[in-house]
């Protein structure tokens, strides 16, 4: 990442972003972080291969995924995925890199729109997304570790 892009987030933020455990888990490196903005990448790995031998559906939908988290919170103000529709256009060979690309399309109070592009190295376009996000408010959010029960949360409103 450019020094530039330090400059437009908060350190605190940004460490928050980039300590995803599922991203970690993947393999998944930032390569650029701003406001509205994010682009990250991946080595695909034999594990992430489906039974025809060709990268699952869910790693490219979580390399998306994880541009998309990035750069509707990288404002600031937790967000969540309110809406996600993927198109696959391509193959991918084994052992490629994904490229996943996330920019803002257009901010609103509650409800922010983005587009994400995932494409090869070799800029192989292989899947498009349109994305919104909502915003919480102060009553909505919740830390990670919520004591309350999964029964319960399913009662409330």
């Amino acid at each position: 990442m450019s020094p530039s892009d330090s400059a437009q987030i908060p350190a605190e933020l940004r460490a928050r972003i980039q300590s995803d455990p599922w991203a970690r888990a993947l393999g998944i490196e930032y390569l650029e972080l701003r406001k509205g903005y994010c682009r990250v990448g991946v080595r695909l790995q034999p594990h992430m291969l489906n039974f025809q031998g060709y990268p699952h559906g869910g790693v490219i939908f979580s390399v998306a995924d994880v541009a998309f988290g990035a750069a509707c919170n990288s404002h600031g103000e937790p967000s969540v995925a309110l809406s996600v529709t993927i198109s696959y256009l391509a193959a991918v060979k084994p052992g490629s890199r994904l490229i996943a690309e996330g920019r803002e399309r257009k901010p609103g109070r509650r409800a922010g729109f983005y587009d994400i592009t995932v494409t090869t190295d070799d800029g192989t376009l292989v899947a498009v997304l349109h994305c919104v996000s909502h915003r919480l408010s102060a009553k909505e959010e919740r830390p990670a570790t919520s004591k309350r029960s999964p029964r319960r949360e399913r009662e409330q409103p």
